[in-house]
């Protein structure tokens, strides 16, 4: 078993505290009286009292609507005898068809209350309404009095309450319950549970607790599916681990299993992603040879992609294709149109594509107004883009975080920081709150403006928030102080950064290097560059760049060939800047003919 499912097996012992955890609760439907001394009483064993039939005979009672239900529940328990528990079930099980989730549970409650005996059915049903409310505790502890009862859980319930930790992203929750499952004896998993836990291992990026999973499939006479199968390859094609993908696949399709549209898809994404576009055009040929066709999904996965790479003509021949084939775009095909027009700063075609998307009769939606107003603002033309926005609450859209963020950046941007400022602070009257992302916009627009003391203000106000600052608010007010020349601010900042459980990453240290390199203080931009890869962060090319700029500005040329030299030894590559220095350097009479040889050399 994978190491996260041993840890549940050895962390199981806390089954016995779930089977005990509605009596401290009180669950409302378990815990009433009439049914603890039911759990007790021979009399109501249903072989001795309830076996009984409605006027209709034994067929199942037609239940098409919630008032249908209730008026035949009604009737039921006015019968003497009561009806079995049998055909109260048969009334419930629709209702969860329906969706009436709270209805049945209450409707569950009357019955205990009348003296109706749950059978193993009528516990699973209530068990998948609690899962479906997200009341995973009371699933729980249903399934502590199946055994109560005497009862035996089968399969289905099991991978009811499975899907349901799985839906909440509980995933360990859900292991426990199938170490439950597996190791109690209970019942032999299928693959409906082994696939669900696959899926949620999956769901939380746990790819190698989900392959060895599926290793243990077979040990457990148990044998995968596509779904299977599909599932670990999209989530391993999400993690770009195309090749890890491929070989499952070529796995699945070596035990017999007929991919499908869903797996192609999958595996097209992950290829788009990486920029392979002959190897997907090389799956499209494949599915196409294999009588399966790509659906909307597959399209818009090509489409979204090349629009992705400014490819926006080949992603419109995509959707003719897609025309032509009788495949209907959509919404998502069109955003993915406008959103590319919006990279190359198209505009008008931008606007084309979303007055196509209203004509054609597809709900605009936030996603397609949010597209064009952060379009509008890249391209500095932020009165349109204030002007859809305030179209928005016209069309029935409420204007989201990220559309509120795309305008506040494009106002910060065009220097109209007051403007920027009222659209922030109307946010939560709108019912939209500002995340981590829209107060970075806000303090990189305040810093930008000269209005630094404002910004760390701003920054204290996140901090008493307990909002979870990222280090790009760091970065940003660092790198305001050194431009105000505050380096001494900033190195307090960039120190106090590890008490507050923020990790520099390579950008704070190219700041902070660039910052005490202006200053003058190149022992210490050494002395933080060389510690950087102790604190587990590598230099990168701009790092290099930084320093050595530093150093030849500050008149050591000896320094700076000796970085050049370990750059180039690293496969980093000399930047516009530091070549234009260089260059000035070479013209020098004052430099070493021998080092002004070795520049010659590596220029």
């Amino acid at each position: 078993m994978v190491k996260m499912m041993r840890k549940s097996v050895l962390s199981f012992s806390c089954w016995d505290s779930y089977c005990s955890y509605s009596s401290r609760r009180g669950m409302p439907f378990l815990h009433s009286t009439p049914l603890v001394a039911l759990f007790h009483s021979q009399s109501s064993n249903p072989t001795k009292s309830g076996e009984t039939h409605l006027k209709n005979g034994t067929s199942k009672p037609r239940v098409s609507n919630v008032d249908d239900a209730l008026k035949l529940f009604d009737e039921m328990l006015q019968r003497r005898p009561l009806p079995s528990v049998v055909r109260f079930t048969q009334v419930l099980a629709p209702l969860v068809k329906l969706k009436h989730y709270p209805t049945v549970l209450s409707l569950n409650s009357q019955m205990l209350l009348s003296g109706i005996r749950p059978n193993h059915y009528t516990l699973a049903i209530v068990i998948n309404c609690y899962c479906r409310l997200n009341r995973m505790d009371y699933a729980l502890s249903v399934l502590a009095h199946f055994f109560k009862l005497g009862l035996q859980p089968d399969v289905t319930t099991f991978n009811t309450l499975i899907n349901g930790f799985v839906l909440r992203n509980r995933v360990a929750n859900a292991a426990r319950v199938f170490s439950k499952m597996v190791v109690g004896g209970h019942c032999q998993p299928d693959v409906i549970t082994f696939t669900t836990l696959i899926k949620g291992f999956c769901a939380i990026g746990n790819n190698t607790a989900a392959i060895q999973l599926l290793g243990k499939m077979e040990a457990n006479g148990c044998q995968p599916n596509i779904v299977t199968y599909s599932n670990i390859i999209d989530s391993l094609c999400k993690d770009t681990l195309v090749d890890e993908a491929k070989n499952l696949f070529s796995e699945m399709v070596g035990r017999g299993i007929v991919p499908n549209v869903i797996t192609y898809s999958s595996l097209i994404q992950g290829v788009c992603n990486l920029g392979h576009w002959k190897e997907a055009t090389r799956l499209l040929y494949e599915m196409a040879n294999q009588g399966i066709f790509p659906n909307v999904f597959t399209f818009n996965i090509l489409v979204d992609a090349l629009c992705k790479e400014g490819k926006v003509t080949q992603a419109k021949s995509v959707v003719q294709i897609m025309i032509q084939r009788g495949i209907e775009p959509d919404t998502i095909t069109y955003n993915s149109l406008m959103d590319g027009y919006c990279l190359r700063g198209e505009m008008d075609k931008a606007k084309q594509v979303f007055d196509l998307i209203v004509s054609k009769g597809f709900s605009v939606d936030v996603h397609s107004c949010s597209i064009l107003v952060n379009g509008y603002c890249k391209g500095k033309k932020i009165d349109q883009a204030y002007k859809i926005f305030k179209e928005m609450p016209r069309k029935g859209i409420v204007p989201d975080t990220i559309t509120y963020s795309s305008l506040i950046d494009g106002f910060c941007k065009a220097g109209r920081l007051q403007e920027a400022e009222k659209l922030f602070s109307e946010m939560p009257s709108s019912g939209q709150l500002a995340d981590v992302q829209t107060y970075n916009i806000i303090l990189d627009g305040l810093c930008n403006n000269q209005q630094l003391s404002e910004a760390i203000e701003l920054l204290r106000e996140m901090e008493g928030n307990k909002l979870k600052l990222d280090v790009v608010a760091y970065n940003i007010i660092i790198e305001a102080l050194f431009n105000a020349g505050k380096i001494e601010s900033a190195i307090d900042v960039f120190s106090g950064l590890s008490s507050k459980g923020v990790q520099p990453d390579v950008w704070t240290y190219n700041i902070m290097i660039r910052g005490l390199c202006k200053g003058g203080l190149l022992v210490e931009a050494e002395k933080l560059f060389r510690e950087m890869e102790q604190k587990g962060c590598s230099p990168n090319g701009c790092t290099y760049n930084t320093i050595i700029r530093g150093y030849i500005n500050n008149n050591d040329t000896s320094r700076a060939t000796s970085l050049i030299e370990e750059m180039s030894e690293r496969g980093f590559s000399r930047d516009a800047s530091t070549m234009e220095l260089i260059v000035d350097l070479l013209s020098k009479d004052t430099v070493d003919p021998v080092l002004l040889a070795w520049l010659k050399d590596k220029v």
